[in-house]
């Protein structure tokens, strides 16, 4: 196959309750369908239903642990069944969990040896913005959990989900991705499961210190854009809780116990605005930079190749943030190829110059060289 490039791709997708996984997931395989190919999409939760009529929707969780085993059991029987042989099903997509927190505690929600013959070869772990999952959750489900409990269901779930692709042999195949913030990343999931011939990449920018600046945050708009056309990106924006701590810190400041999560260039989507409980977001305030230091480097990890746009700020400042500079440092030090697109007029410092694979003036030149270097995929027969 050649530089590691796998001809069937054997997607498991898992993610928190809350993530809303099943038509997000549908969505990817109805834009494979548009573009003329096909993805079996098998939901292991829809599936043990079938399995158990009598559940009512929604108490599948408070079942005993030995009946949701079962159940489970024969929903991945009937995948590995349906899914088999693997030449005849090139490309599937298991929607599942690598854990559930509930009622019962912590426990898992896969089995290794059904996990061994379904010859599973990708695993992803789905997120998205820890109070929309709240929201999610709480709409659905009749249960009390609080942003703190969500914040470790999802730490929790990505580290199981990684450890299984370990033990399936398939620690260079597993990805975090969000779901999108303003729009979902449906082409970035399809390209993820059918395209493994496209680059990788990881889009550095700065953030929280240029919210209020419209011209630069149109510019970053701009790159994070042009760089999704050609490639995969795992955008460190689809996840921006950072913002959220900071309005509730804010807010707090005020005497205000609530915040309304509104439309902006990082946050909030068009006709989805929450309320947050101020002091709810307080107390995840740790939990907000440590899983920002952790899922950062580790989206870094799975990219070929890091491209930085470090703007020119009003006064002529370069917009270089201390999280832009630790992440170019960490993808030179595990030998990731480092691209700048430095704007401002004053020169890069030493620390940019020499950490830099090639450092360009625009996002046109650095766009022309990508090409130039054969870095584009080809498109198919519909342009994608």
């Amino acid at each position: 196959m050649g530089a590691g490039i796998l001809l069937t791709m054997r997607a498991v997708i898992t993610g928190q309750i809350g993530i809303d996984k099943k038509p997000y997931l549908q969505e990817v395989c109805d834009l494979a369908g548009h573009r003329g190919g096909h993805i079996d999409l098998f939901n292991v939760g829809k599936m043990m239903y079938q399995e158990g009529p009598d559940i009512r929707p929604g108490r599948i969780l408070d079942l005993p642990l030995s009946r949701l085993a079962s159940l489970r059991r024969a929903a991945f029987k009937d995948i590995i069944s349906e899914s088999t042989p693997a030449e005849d099903h090139p490309d599937i997509i298991v929607n599942t969990h690598a854990t559930f927190r509930w009622r019962h505690g912590l426990f898992s929600a896969f089995d290794f040896d059904q996990m061994a013959k379904l010859q599973a070869n990708m695993f992803i772990c789905l997120l998205d913005n820890i109070e929309m999952v709240h929201h999610r959750l709480h709409k659905e489900h009749d249960i009390d959990a609080t942003l703190k409990d969500c914040m470790v269901w999802r730490e929790e779930e990505i580290l199981a989900t990684e450890l299984l692709a370990n033990a399936m042999g398939c620690a260079d195949q597993f990805y975090i991705l969000s779901r999108g913030r303003q729009a979902d990343t449906h082409e970035t999931c399809l390209r993820l499961v059918t395209r493994p011939d496209m680059l990788k990449v990881y889009p550095s920018f700065p953030m929280s210190h240029v919210v209020d600046m419209p011209d630069v945050l149109d510019e970053i708009a701009r790159f994070r854009a042009a760089l999704a056309e050609h490639f995969i990106t795992f955008d460190p924006a689809d996840v921006d809780e950072k913002l959220l701590l900071d309005r509730a810190i804010e807010a707090a400041k005020s005497g205000e116990d609530w915040i309304d999560v509104t439309p902006h260039h990082y946050g909030g989507r068009e006709g989805q605005e929450l309320r947050v409980r101020v002091r709810e977001v307080l107390d995840i305030a740790g939990d907000v930079d440590g899983q920002i230091y952790m899922r950062d480097f580790k989206l870094i990890d799975q990219s070929d190749m890091i491209v930085s746009l470090v703007p020119e700020l009003p006064g002529g400042m370069p917009g270089l943030s201390s999280g832009v500079e630790r992440e170019l440092q960490h993808a030179w030090e595990h030998t990731k190829q480092v691209y700048v697109v430095w704007k401002p007029s004053k020169a890069p410092s030493p620390f940019i110059t020499e950490t830099a694979t090639k450092i360009f003036p625009d996002v046109d030149a650095a766009l022309e060289f990508f090409e130039a270097e054969h870095m584009f995929a080809a498109g198919n027969l519909f342009g994608h």
